[in-house]
């Protein structure tokens, strides 16, 4: 399979070859589903925390005395039963989301999200990006001669602080290394932009 090859100033300078096994993999939408559940899953944080009648401060002498009161035995005014006392069964901090998925099926559902942006013609390579320093504004400009999109994926071959800086005050770009590529970014973002040397990182990653 090959990719279209854009040069920094927009300017098409062919294409690229890459590997079929990893832009050209059978589509499978559980697995793609299932990943993205699982993505989501374990960066959700529990915040909310309530107190059970154990946490709750007060409430260590008994009320009234067991019997001859003719009232309801009671031995705690932080009972759950009574106001301003603990809860049942409420949400917890320590509350765990975590969902697993095995390695080659995190890897199977990434390869088939891949392959089913290259199929829609959302998948492009740039040459290179060089500029004398981090600037937003002429990263944005290199972009606007790009193909068009309303978000893009820029997929590194490693760490580039140049670059990174340049991009990440932009709203719909983000930033990835290849060794990173995850099913959730490739589907949430419209067009994905590997930079040339970034091919061969994701391959060395993925199919070895």
């Amino acid at each position: 399979m090959t990719l279209d090859l854009y040069t920094q100033t927009g300017e098409k300078k062919g294409s690229v070859q890459v590997s079929d096994v990893l832009f050209k993999a059978p589509l499978n939408e559980e697995l793609m589903r299932l990943a993205v559940v699982r993505q989501l899953a374990n960066s959700r944080q529990a915040g909310a925390h309530t107190k059970t009648k154990a946490e709750v401060s007060g409430g260590g002498k008994k009320p009234w005395r067991q019997k001859g009161t003719g009232r309801a035995r009671a031995g705690s005014i932080r009972s759950p039963l009574w106001r301003g006392g603990g809860i049942i069964f409420g949400p917890r901090s320590n509350r765990n989301f975590t969902l697993r998925m095995n390695k080659k099926a995190v890897r199977g559902a990434m390869m088939s999200a891949l392959s089913q942006k290259a199929a829609e013609g959302s998948v492009f390579v740039l040459e290179g990006y060089e500029a004398k320093g981090p600037q937003t504004k002429t990263f944005a400009k290199v972009l606007q001669r790009l193909p068009q999109h309303r978000s893009l994926l820029v997929v590194l071959s490693k760490k580039d602080d140049v670059l990174e800086k340049s991009a990440r005050n932009l709203p719909a770009v983000k930033t990835l290394t290849a060794a990173y590529l995850n099913t959730y970014d490739l589907l949430r973002f419209d067009k994905i932009m590997f930079l040339a040397d970034s091919i061969k990182a994701a391959e060395d990653c993925f199919l070895n």
